[in-house]
């Protein structure tokens, strides 16, 4: 049988924009003496909320990240945003085929960039209302959290779900929320390997292209 809920990650499966951020965030970190790569930031923080990439930068390197500059930060990734290509082959076909009201977004984006991002792309009349972030629970992923809130939202049972995540961290989140959970190695930010980073982190399976998701179904 179909789940009865779809939850979709936004960064990384619906639009492709962790190589992006990961990218714009170099240069902001450099400014204020934090010296970080690329690689390095989408090992350790994709999947995780900001406010939780921020707590760990400040400790990892003793200093305090501004909210000036986390909203300059925001802003070039917004920015970049506005011109680089965010689609993801095929996805447009996998939320079109749904049943309407029985997929939804879990992010640990803002609400507004997901629905910029989804709205540049050319999506978010499929989702709308129905978008869940991370700044609506008391822990982001990889806690199962955000989940179970929107899976609640939905009014639908946690074994009833199917969560399409593209990091380790949201993974282990739905994974710890009792759902299952098809890992997308598809993005542009995935190295060699992240097919098996996600199968160890439980994913029941990984695929790198949306024309295969009909038949994991």
């Amino acid at each position: 049988m179909p789940p009865g809920l779809m939850i979709f990650d936004c960064d990384g499966v619906l639009v492709d924009t962790e190589a992006l951020v990961c990218r714009v965030c170099v240069p902001c970190l450099a400014e204020i003496g934090i010296e970080i790569t690329a690689e390095e930031i989408a090992d350790r923080y994709v999947g995780i909320s900001a406010a939780a990439m921020i707590t760990d930068l400040e400790t990892r390197y003793n200093k305090t990240l501004s909210e000036d500059f986390q909203e300059t930060m925001r802003q070039r990734i917004a920015a970049a945003s506005e011109i680089e290509p965010l689609t993801i082959d095929g996805v447009d076909a996998v939320v079109a085929a749904a049943r309407p009201g029985r997929i939804c977004v879990a992010s640990g984006s803002r609400p507004e960039r997901v629905r910029r991002c989804l709205t540049l792309v050319g999506l978010l009349h499929y989702f709308d209302p129905h978008i869940f972030s991370a700044i609506q629970v008391a822990r982001g992923k990889p806690a199962p959290d955000l989940f179970l809130f929107a899976a609640r939202e939905m009014g639908a049972e946690p074994d009833d779900c199917l969560v399409i995540e593209d990091s380790v961290h949201g993974v282990q989140a739905g994974v710890a929320a009792g759902m299952r959970v098809l890992g997308f190695a598809g993005g542009s930010h995935c190295r060699p390997g992240h097919a098996e980073r996600l199968l160890a982190a439980g994913a029941s399976t990984a695929f790198h292209h949306m024309r295969e998701f009909s038949g994991l179904l």
